[in-house]
């Protein structure tokens, strides 16, 4: 009878080199490339173009190394863009009433308080 392994540890990325994974490693190699390409290629003078060399290899080591809650940096800045881009206003509207049914009835969820301000000015107006 033969013996068959099950895999275990399948939601954990493989190790390529020095304990990164492949994701990272390319990650790496983008950001490095940047640098690479800012050092030699901009038209700035040395001392400028080495400043932003260093930024470049601070930003690429935060997004390849740091791991904020057990996940990757770039997947905290995608959820940022998304929490940013999403809308602070909820509407509820019942459906199936005609005009003539009762007042239609909003929830207001502000972000900050300046935008509070600018719906009460707005609802004030109709």
């Amino acid at each position: 009878m033969e013996r068959h392994e099950i895999p275990t540890h399948l939601e954990v990325a493989d190790r390529a080199f020095l304990g990164l994974t492949m994701r990272q490693l390319l990650s790496a190699a983008i950001g490095l490339a940047i640098a690479y390409g800012a050092l030699a290629d901009l038209p700035l003078p040395f001392g400028l173009r080495l400043v932003l060399v260093v930024v470049v290899i601070v930003a690429t080591a935060v997004l390849v190394l740091w791991r904020p809650g057990g996940r990757p940096a770039e997947e905290w800045a995608f959820v940022l863009l998304r929490y940013s881009a999403a809308p602070r206003l909820a509407v509820w509207r019942p459906q199936g009433r005609d005009a003539t049914g009762p007042a239609i009835h909003e929830v207001v969820v502000p972000a900050a308080p300046h935008e509070a301000t600018a719906w009460k000015e707005r609802v004030d107006a109709s």
